[in-house]
């Protein structure tokens, strides 16, 4: 199977805000496009549906919607590409994108497996220490 992902390149610096705000779309457009192909390498369709990534992403990127400094947002967009590259290179196991991206943005519930037939003790534990 070819990727279609190229090696990640630092791109120039955004001259504006408007010309960074321009990149985070872009850069959203291109995560959105390489769903298909993430869903089919990490064989993902039985625990999460493409939309439910699309807003995981979408999510990743309105958590830092703050930020202001075209310099910060290049830095931001830079770490986002070369996440994404990883995962596209199939860099990452299973787990780590199901822990990372669909257990971790609360798209799947906690069916709370763990709890049956445990002490209250080990209740306590989890519920403190675990999550």
């Amino acid at each position: 199977m070819a990727f279609t992902m190229r090696a990640v390149k630092v791109p120039p610096n955004s001259a504006s805000l408007e010309e960074a705000r321009h990149r985070v779309f872009d850069f959203f457009k291109q995560a959105c496009r390489s769903i298909p192909s993430v869903m089919e390498i990490y064989n993902l369709e039985d625990v999460v549906t493409r939309a439910q990534l699309r807003s995981s992403i979408a999510q990743q990127i309105r958590r830092n919607q703050a930020v202001t400094n075209p310099k910060v947002i290049d830095m931001l967009l830079f770490k986002g590409l070369e996440e994404l590259n990883n995962i596209a290179e199939h860099a990452k196991q299973r787990h780590h994108v199901i822990g990372q991206y669909v257990i971790g943005e609360g798209l799947l519930q906690d069916l709370g497996s763990k709890d049956q037939g445990s002490s209250e003790f080990l209740k306590k534990f989890y519920t403190g220490n675990y999550f």
